[in-house]
């Protein structure tokens, strides 16, 4: 098991784009927002634990990346930030949830927020990539 706060979020983010590219699943560890019985958020943070399988990353409006991936227990669509991982384990072995399909990205009209896009080739080098991703958090 890996510790968040004993490596820098390149390194996390790292070796979860490794986990995906070799399509491995992560338990991960991590805060989510709390919610009532009718689903309205409460500003309190609780602590998760879930079994993952990643298939895209991305940067959100407000700056903070987020991984989508697929919950095993339930076979869900879930998307963490990675600034609230507190620890992950990658497993060895292979995934078995099915992958949503591939729709087209939805149209932003939000104002104020810049909205920034990453595209990197796959046979691109893991150290490559992740340096194109934080070259774009930075512009």
């Amino acid at each position: 098991m890996r510790h968040t706060a004993r490596e820098t979020t390149t390194q996390t983010l790292t070796r979860l784009i490794k986990a995906h590219d070799r399509q491995h699943p992560v338990t991960i560890t991590a805060l989510k927002e709390e919610k009532t019985e009718d689903g309205k958020k409460t500003g309190r943070l609780v602590q998760t634990t879930r079994t993952i399988e990643i298939y895209d990353f991305y940067v959100s409006d407000a700056g903070n990346i987020l991984i989508k991936a697929m919950d095993r227990e339930t076979g869900e669509r879930r998307e963490f930030r990675l600034d609230r991982l507190i620890s992950y384990t990658i497993h060895r072995t292979s995934y078995r949830v099915a992958r949503p399909a591939a729709t087209e990205p939805k149209k932003r009209t939000g104002t104020g927020l810049a909205t920034v896009t990453v595209l990197y080739p796959v046979d691109c080098p893991i150290t490559t990539r992740v340096t194109l991703l934080a070259d774009a958090l930075a512009a």
